[in-house]
């Protein structure tokens, strides 16, 4: 369970989560979200862990065994943390280059604007941290389920809540006075998070909270992207998978919605309403260098300590990521754990190696289908997330809703002898509601959907 957790408690929840929740009128997202998490997110999750248990195969190999024409869709589901894992590990050695800054006590200049900047365009420090991050996330692949995954889950884990409990404290007590003698708090931005902003809001503004919320589930959840079909088929059969699923779904959305206790009030006290325009890297890497810097001498030891969690929490996805193609790999190819370790090892650092040069020798920029600009690392989120993932996820739910019905879910479930409470709203989920959802969120994905 800490394992799977692990996988869902990443980059996502930290600097997206509460991007999102700002934009879409904080507490309405949440509301939402919290909605979507215990049906959407949970119909998937349930499926996939349960597919997995069933089967007992990695997510290349598992599709097949339920079915063999719909093997295909095991390819696409491998394919997803493929693309994922090789810019995943080059965000993960930039948290590891600021968190060694602030380690240090040479963090001064992180809070400048050009500092980040300077750094992903660097010749071949991105490259250096890359392999730092690609090592330490291989090295526990590598252990193995038990030795590596499990153990390193166990005690990177609780450190992970303490810190994300500790920062959320520290943003609550902390003010701020700027140059003009306004004076904010963070418990002021507390409440611009948690409240609902109706203000303006449209049945068109609705439908796209709804869908930022469902997008973000799959950043957060791990789900369409094999990730929990490799784990549910390390389950054991007399485990109670209900139970597990209730607890993953509770962790992951608690330190999604503490994620924003720790970033928005912080962000709002020291930058106001406008700092929490930022999303994505600019968040992490530039505005929040620039609140730490705000705090003055405490600043350098809140900036280690949140950079530290941002690290355990990169680490722990990123080795979710591999293990999903590593396993895949075992399955599929009859390889030892240590040969499909080093094999996708070398796979991720040669993709790596290319999203580095996308900011310098090889920076390009194009329009994507839906709007934004993107380059390399960009273009791999957009086809891996964008694309890839809502596929996977409505080919799960048309094989699993039609083809092979709720029942085959529904049975594994409940083999152990265990209540699945939610087994009505499963079967709605599963059949009807979560595919057209996930057709919505493809077509505005690809640009085809302009209205929403």
């Amino acid at each position: 369970m800490l394992t799977a957790a692990g996988s869902a408690v990443g980059l996502g929840n930290i600097w997206r989560f509460p991007y999102l929740a700002a934009k879409d009128g904080g507490g309405l997202y949440l509301v939402i979200y919290l909605i979507l998490a215990v049906t959407f997110g949970f119909t998937l999750l349930t499926t996939e862990i349960a597919i997995g248990r069933r089967t007992k195969q990695s997510p290349l190999t598992a599709y097949g065994r339920l079915k063999s024409k719909w093997k295909f869709l095991g390819i696409f589901a491998c394919l997803v943390p493929v693309i994922i894992l090789p810019y995943y590990c080059v965000i993960g050695g930039w948290v590891v280059k600021y968190f060694v800054a602030y380690l240090t006590g040479s963090a001064g200049g992180a809070a400048q604007d050009v500092y980040f900047t300077d750094f992903i365009t660097g010749d071949w420090q991105p490259m250096v941290y890359l392999v730092i991050f690609l090592f330490l996330v291989a090295f526990v692949v590598f252990r193995g389920v038990n030795k590596g995954i499990e153990f390193s889950s166990k005690v990177l884990m609780p450190i992970l809540l303490l810190l994300i409990i500790g920062i959320a404290v520290f943003s609550l007590t902390i003010h701020y006075s700027d140059d003009a003698g306004v004076t904010r708090t963070g418990l002021e931005g507390l409440q611009i998070y948690i409240i609902p902003n109706l203000e303006g809001m449209t049945v068109k503004g609705f439908f796209s909270v709804l869908l930022d919320a469902m997008g973000q589930l799959f950043f957060s959840l791990s789900v369409a992207m094999g990730i929990m079909v490799a784990y549910g088929s390390y389950v054991k059969d007399d485990a109670n998978l209900v139970s597990s699923i209730n607890q993953i779904e509770l962790f992951d959305t608690a330190v999604a919605f503490l994620a924003g206790v720790m970033i928005i009030p912080a962000v709002y006290t020291f930058m106001g309403r406008e700092g929490m325009a930022a999303s994505g890297p600019s968040l992490m890497f530039v505005s929040l260098p620039k609140v730490f810097a705000s705090m003055g001498r405490a600043g350098n030891l809140v900036g280690c300590l949140f950079f530290a969690m941002v690290l355990f929490a990169a680490l722990t996805s990123a080795v979710s990521v591999m293990e999903a193609v590593v396993s895949s790999f075992m399955d599929e190819f009859h390889m030892s754990r240590t040969k499909a370790s080093v094999l996708e090892t070398v796979i991720a650092l040669v993709g790596g190696i290319f999203v580095c040069l996308g900011y310098n020798k090889l920076y390009f920029e194009i329009t994507l289908p839906n709007g934004s600009s993107a380059q390399i690392l960009d273009i791999m989120d957009y086809i891996s997330n964008n694309c890839l993932m809502p596929v996977v996820a409505i080919g799960t739910c048309l094989l699993i809703g039609w083809v092979l019905t709720p029942s085959v879910i529904i049975e594994e479930v409940e083999k152990s002898g265990c209540r699945f409470s939610r087994k009505n709203l499963y079967v709605v989920m599963i059949r009807y509601i979560a595919p057209v959802l996930l057709v919505i969120l493809l077509l505005k994905s690809l640009g085809i959907l302009t209205v929403i």
